[in-house]
């Protein structure tokens, strides 16, 4: 695993790269089969094309058959370069290596990197090696091997994957496979994600403090610059639930940083917040600054974010305040049901909706009770926050595996995002309890979701306990939060 973005340390020339191969490699195909000159040469710690029989080592982690060929992905994992092959066949069957910088969501279909035919006399072939990433342009990069059969119509290719190149355990794995979402555009992840985004970076600053790997830490910045002036400013909108995520985000970031600039930008989301708090319900920060909606995500972010400011800003009384008054509006809100479990929010006329109790409503409570713990010291606020995550844990289970209320076989939307912002208010619970009871369980839950949930290119889908369904940079995020929760 790479601790940081690898830098350029060779630049070969490109004969240089074609040098004999040794027998356990094939040697280099004919001239007029070499790479599609019209893909563009991409440089990391090599320039590609690379022979093969430079490789230290030779990994195949994903296979695949056409028209009884074997293909096979090879990766050098030691450099970050990967080649294709096939073999059990005939003289011209061809073969080449698909890249894509959005987790196989794309790719050129012109570039077919390293396509090659077998030559005459033999039963198999191999292309060049090629990066997976493009660091230099800050690409995530993923490969595949395809190939043909000479003579015939149909087309295979294996699953992509890619190198253990910022992929070293399965925390790391996770952030890069989330990180192939992230716009290099727009600076958000899946091209316009708003506050989803804010929870996907999250995830990603939190992955570079427990695990130690801060190759991503430029998708910080790079965000902050880009998205600045976007919308209202200072990542507020009319929604002052996306506001509260944002000013978490940047409260992550400080902590992370140290760069003052989000911290500021934290305060003005919280202030933004406040400036909605009204007297619909007795209080409380509505939802939109088009209605009066009290909900619970949008007040417990801002329990969260006030509080935590509090414990960033010395001398401060003022966001201390804001936070024990939203800690009192809530707990006479009614929006704690019976059952130890926070619906969605108020009815008209003030009394719990009986909206589903989506887990991140369980989560990011218990986040904000132990801020405003460690702002007060009042013990009480874990007892009540271990209250309400004894029930969440185990009511919000199915198979002894966190399951969301409706939970549905896509990764597109909000609600994918939803069970991580729980496993991260769980994590910070039980990190502060003496005996931290909620760490086994985020453990088992991770371990069922790598073993059963998981593919070649360490994506994961909706269902933690394995099952069907697509994936997408919402439930990858909500995967990386559980597995920084878990250690």
């Amino acid at each position: 695993m790479k601790s940081t973005r690898p830098l350029l340390t060779a630049v070969l020339a490109v004969a240089a790269t074609l040098s004999v191969g040794a027998a356990a490699k094939p040697a280099n195909p004919p001239a007029t089969s070499v790479a599609n000159a019209a893909a563009a040469v991409i440089c990391d710690k090599y320039c590609e094309p690379r022979d093969p029989s430079l490789s230290p080592q030779d990994r195949i982690p994903v296979t695949a058959s056409v028209s009884g060929r074997s293909l096979a992905l090879h990766f050098d994992d030691t450099d970050a370069m990967g080649w294709a092959s096939i073999d059990n066949g005939a003289a011209a069957d061809e073969v080449w290596l698909d890249r894509s910088m959005d987790g196989g969501r794309t790719w050129s279909s012109g570039s077919k990197l390293g396509d090659t035919r077998t030559p005459a006399g033999s039963g198999g072939w191999r292309t060049q090696m090629y990066n997976v990433d493009d660091w230099n342009a800050q690409g995530v990069g993923a490969l595949r091997a395809c190939g043909q059969a000479t003579g015939g119509t149909a087309i295979a290719c294996t699953a992509w994957a890619r190198t253990t190149w910022n992929a070293g355990d399965r925390r790391t794995a996770a952030a890069t496979a989330l990180m192939m979402s992230y716009d290099r555009r727009s600076k958000l992840f899946g091209g316009n994600g708003w506050w989803t985004s804010a929870n996907a970076l999250t995830a990603v600053i939190d992955n570079a403090r427990v695990s130690g790997m801060g190759s991503y830490r430029y998708a910080i910045a790079d965000t902050y610059d880009k998205n600045l002036v976007a919308q209202g400013g200072n990542f507020t909108n009319e929604y002052l639930d996306d506001t509260g995520w944002w000013g978490l985000a940047w409260v992550d970031a400080y902590d992370l940083t140290g760069d003052s600039r989000y911290l500021t930008t934290a305060r003005a989301d919280a202030d933004h917040m406040f400036a909605n708090w009204n007297g619909t319900c007795g209080g409380g920060v509505r939802w939109s600054t088009t209605g009066n909606y009290k909900n619970a995500i949008t007040n417990e972010l801002f329990l969260q974010l006030t509080s935590a400011l509090h414990n960033r800003i010395p001398g401060d009384t003022t966001y201390l305040t804001r936070a024990k008054s939203e800690w009192s509006w809530f707990t006479g809100s009614g929006m704690i049901n019976g059952d130890h479990l926070i619906n969605d929010g108020l009815t008209d006329s003030c009394a719990n909706n009986g909206q589903p109790t989506w887990s991140y409503n369980q989560g990011v409570v218990l986040g904000g009770l132990t801020e405003l713990y460690r702002a007060t010291g009042d013990a009480s606020l874990l007892d009540t926050a271990r209250g309400l995550a004894d029930a969440s844990s185990v009511k919000l289970q199915t198979g002894g595996v966190l399951r969301e209320p409706g939970e549905g076989d896509g990764c597109t939307g909000d609600g994918p995002s939803f069970k991580g912002a729980y496993v991260r208010g769980l994590g910070k619970l039980s990190s502060q309890l003496g005996d931290h009871p909620y760490t086994a369980r985020l453990r088992t839950w991770a371990d069922t979701a790598y073993a059963k949930d998981r593919n070649a290119l360490d994506q994961y889908g909706p269902h933690w306990a394995g099952g069907t369904g697509s994936s997408d940079y919402g439930c990858q995020q909500s995967v990386l939060d559980l597995l920084n929760a878990a250690g």
